[in-house]
């Protein structure tokens, strides 16, 4: 039993192709959220909106087994709230204006 525990802890890399995409997703998404607080806000949401979308189409394409930490819900929800996440914030990022003196 100890040597099963050991081995599980050991292992420090994702087993499956989800948790690969996984792991670009979240990089992606923190890319975004420093780029919008070093740089251009609108880049850096814009980066935040499409890790987002992309997780979204991993989700999607995925089959559970392979899905990894992608898949929380079932596969439906999971989609749909990257989806439309992602999607609003693309949204708001080309329509709200820019403010004169910033």
């Amino acid at each position: 039993m100890a040597e099963e525990i050991a081995e599980v802890e050991e292992r420090r890399y994702p087993s499956t192709l989800g948790g690969a995409l996984y792991i670009l997703v979240l990089i992606a998404g923190a890319v975004g959220v420093a780029w919008s607080g070093w740089g251009d806000w609108r880049i850096g949401v814009t980066v935040l909106a499409g890790a987002l979308l992309a997780a979204a189409l991993f989700r999607l394409v995925l089959p559970q087994p392979d899905a990894g930490m992608l898949a929380v819900r079932h596969r439906f929800v999971d989609v749909a709230l990257f989806g439309v996440v992602g999607g609003v914030l693309i949204f708001l990022v080309r329509t709200i204006p820019n403010q004169p003196g910033l």
